[in-house]
């Protein structure tokens, strides 16, 4: 039995990101390691990448290494071409110069976000643009393009480690040109939490996707019962950082669904702009959850 509804005070806390609650004790008593420091080393080059506060922070030094205007303007191409963009990647950019979602005269900067872990298809033509590109892979940490170059076409490339790890903080900014130059404002504590968080888990890094693997394909199947469709195509390279699907017309009202779902623990967007939404999918849960996750549908579409 699975209670719909609860007391406001007893609700559970779902999130995108597999971090809870009791992984503050978990990751406080972690003991140090550095492994994932000799992991990007290998991964982004030696000198090529620098730990950031977050993604949002990765994003903000990178655009500092050039010299734009306020009239300038950043054009934010993203995987589905929907309008629909995270306020996190538009407000960095607003601290700047404006943005747009078509290439103009006026684009100084081309921002690519690989969105919900699949990897922007028409990578070479904007290439051939000759423009400055910076990549978002904030949520591509695990995933890879067919060519094996994601991340590595960019001036530069920026990653969260929140959206795969149960960590609260840190992301990465890396150089494909030149060595980096700006500082992070994180603290030696806060790279000394962040170092021994991700190694820990980056040593068990088949068994964590192995895991995230497994819990998507239940949650495919699940939610394909009640009618809903994934969104993105999904292949051996893909790693999602969450699960978008088409309503199909099942949900009638999306506003009200969001905020059902919010009341009940499970974090959760419409993604504006189409028929479609998304929820939590990452190593973290289990398939008792995902019925959870249904179980809160079903009772919405019945109310």
């Amino acid at each position: 039995m699975f209670v719909v509804n609860p007391d406001p005070f007893l609700v559970p806390s779902y999130r995108i990101s597999p971090f809870k609650t009791e992984d503050i004790a978990f990751n406080h008593q972690l003991p140090a390691d550095d492994f994932c420091v000799s992991y990007c080393d290998e991964r982004f080059g030696k000198g090529q990448w620098q730990f950031t506060i977050t993604g949002r922070e990765a994003i903000k030094l990178a655009l500092e290494n050039y010299s734009l205007e306020k009239t300038a303007v950043v054009t934010i191409l993203t995987t589905s071409q929907n309008f629909y963009i995270s306020s996190c990647v538009t407000k960095e950019i607003e601290g700047f110069c404006q943005w747009n979602r078509e290439v103009t005269p006026e684009t100084k900067i081309i921002f690519i976000n690989h969105e919900f872990g699949y990897p922007y298809p028409e990578m070479e033509k904007i290439k051939s643009l000759g423009l400055p590109i910076i990549e978002d892979c904030c949520t591509t940490f695990f995933s890879q393009n067919a060519s094996g170059a994601l991340g590595k076409e960019g001036d530069f490339s920026v990653y969260s480690f929140p959206k795969f790890f149960p960590i609260q903080i840190g992301g990465i900014l890396v150089s494909n040109k030149d060595t980096i130059s700006q500082n992070s404002k994180l603290k030696s504590d806060q790279i000394e939490a962040i170092q021994n968080t991700v190694s820990h888990y980056l040593r068990k890094e088949s068994e964590l996707l192995q895991k995230r693997q497994s819990i998507l394909e239940y949650a495919r199947v699940t939610f394909s019962k009640l009618g809903f469709e994934t969104r993105f195509e999904n292949s051996n390279l893909i790693v999602p950082s969450a699960l978008v699907l088409k309503n199909l017309g099942i949900v009638k009202d999306l506003n009200a669904f969001k905020i059902f779902l919010n009341h009940n623990g499970i974090q959760n967007s419409i993604f504006y702009g189409e028929d479609a939404f998304f929820l939590p999918i990452h190593q973290g849960l289990t398939t008792i959850d995902i019925d959870y996750f249904s179980a809160c549908i079903q009772a919405f579409l019945k109310s």
